[in-house]
């Protein structure tokens, strides 16, 4: 009989702890209604379907609260694999994929086919289906030739790998208006030219969430978010502002991928997004932590 009464009393202070979460979420859910929150989910995370399958279903609740989420993902260590499966050597510079004609064919596929169509199924298979707006390949981006200079100001080709310069903002938003969640790789339009271009994942997002006047940016990582010691998970800090984030960077602090996270969440700042994000996308639920409590699990960025 204790036993009953012990599992009965477990389970009413676990519905009271759902209650407390849900009041706890009240205000967040009033104050981000018909707002557009940009989330970048990148390779990693897209690296196991139950992971992704997860993060899903906390983007439907986003929307179903009445929020407007938008989706741009990566692939890179998907197409760093099929380029080796196909025989060809992956090549960065500074951080970008030396995309070739034959390589672009390879991000285009993985891309489109395969990381895009995964994460559309899957919405629909959730019962709340995304937007594509890939239509006759045709991306709603359009971009330059991005060629960065090396230390002695030499400009370097890249290839096929684009900068943006314009976004469709009208069908995101009429997207949004319908209910949908729009889901968009980083590959645009060649301004000056045919064909597409390669865009770096980490600027399409802070480009689309400048554009699209978004309420917040989340990068979604394989950190818990900004660390002033990597090699100590408790060292992440939970809020920085856009100062205290410069300094990391010139302290050389922020380095390696997270660098151009952290630059990509300044320059949406500095471009009207209230608020920027970086979170761990591993941990369950981690994107309605962030979002719906006042403590978060990641870093906050603010100006």
């Amino acid at each position: 009989m204790e036993g009953l009464v012990l599992g009965h009393s477990e389970q009413m202070e676990e519905a009271i702890r759902k209650a407390e979460a849900l009041i706890e979420a009240l205000p967040y859910i009033k104050a981000f209604k018909d707002r557009v929150i940009v989330i970048k989910l990148g390779g990693s995370a897209l690296a196991e379907l139950n992971i992704l399958q997860e993060f899903l279903e906390d983007v439907i609740f986003m929307k179903t609260a009445g929020m407007r989420p938008v989706l741009v993902h990566g692939g890179g260590p998907h197409i760093s694999r099929e380029m080796t499966r196909r025989g060809k050597q992956p090549q960065f510079i500074q951080g970008h994929r030396v995309t070739d004609t034959e390589t672009l064919e390879v991000v285009v596929d993985v891309l489109v086919n395969q990381v895009n169509a995964t994460i559309l199924k899957e919405l629909e298979r959730l019962g709340d289906g995304g937007a594509n707006l890939w239509r006759h390949g045709r991306p709603p981006l359009e971009a330059e030739k991005y060629m960065p200079a090396d230390g002695s100001g030499t400009l370097l080709d890249l290839g096929c790998v684009g900068e943006l310069t314009s976004v469709d903002v009208k069908a995101f938003l009429v997207a949004c208006k319908e209910g949908k969640v729009p889901v968009i790789p980083p590959l645009a339009r060649y301004k000056r030219g045919k064909g597409l271009l390669n865009v770096n994942a980490d600027s399409v997002a802070s480009f689309l969430a400048v554009a699209l006047k978004a309420e917040k940016l989340v990068f979604l990582s394989n950190t818990h978010g900004i660390m002033l010691d990597p090699e100590r998970e408790d060292s992440t800090v939970s809020s920085l502002s856009r100062k205290e984030v410069d300094s990391l960077i010139n302290r050389e602090v922020i380095t390696g991928g997270m660098l151009p996270k952290a630059r990509a969440c300044l320059k949406a700042l500095e471009g009207g997004v209230k608020k920027a994000h970086i979170i761990d996308g591993r941990l369950p639920h981690s994107l309605l932590l962030e979002i719906f409590t006042h403590k978060g699990v990641g870093t906050q960025i603010v100006l």
